[in-house]
C-alpha cells in the first residue's frame, strides 16, 4: 500500500483548546494532576505499556519485569495513574489487570490540539496523518 495523507476526523472534544479558550481554576487544577502522573518516566511508560497490550488490558503480573523496580514502586505508580483517571483496574483471582481509560486520553489531546475547528492547521492547512493506512480500520 502507498503512503497517503488522510485527512484529521476529531471527535467532539470534550473541551477547548488552550489556543482557543483559557483553562479556569478548576480544570487547571485538574490537569495538572494528570500532568503531574505523567511526569514520571516510569508512569509515562506503565501507561505505554499497558495501552500497547493487546485488548487494551495488561496484567500487573506482565507489568513487573519491564522495570528497575521494585514491585512495590509499579504498585504505587499504578495507583497515581489510577488516581490521576488515566487508568482503571479489575482484580481477577490472584492477579490485578490494567487498562488505559480513553476518555482520559481524549481530554488531553483536546486539549493539547492546535487546529481549529473543521481541522485546519493555525496556518490554515488541513492538518494530515501521513503513513500507510493511517486512520483507515483494515
Amino acid at each position: 500500500m502507498s503512503k497517503q495523507l488522510l485527512p484529521v476526523t476529531l471527535a467532539a472534544p470534550c473541551c477547548a483548546p488552550m489556543v482557543r479558550q483559557p483553562l479556569d481554576e478548576e480544570s487547571a487544577a485538574g490537569l495538572a494532576r494528570v500532568f503531574k502522573a505523567l511526569s514520571d518516566p516510569v508512569r509515562l511508560r506503565l501507561l505505554s505499556l499497558i495501552a500497547s497490550y493487546e485488548a487494551g488490558q495488561a496484567c500487573v503480573c506482565d507489568l513487573t519485569g519491564a522495570f528497575d523496580v521494585a514491585q512495590s514502586t509499579i504498585s504505587h505508580h499504578l495507583r497515581v495513574l489510577r488516581e490521576a483517571g488515566l487508568v482503571d483496574c479489575e482484580r481477577r483471582g490472584t492477579w490485578v489487570y490494567y487498562w488505559v481509560l480513553p476518555a482520559a486520553l481524549a481530554q488531553l489531546s483536546s486539549l493539547l490540539q492546535t487546529t481549529a475547528p473543521g481541522g485546519t492547521s493555525a496556518s490554515g492547512s488541513p492538518a494530515v496523518l501521513s503513513g500507510a493506512g493511517a486512520g483507515t480500520a483494515g
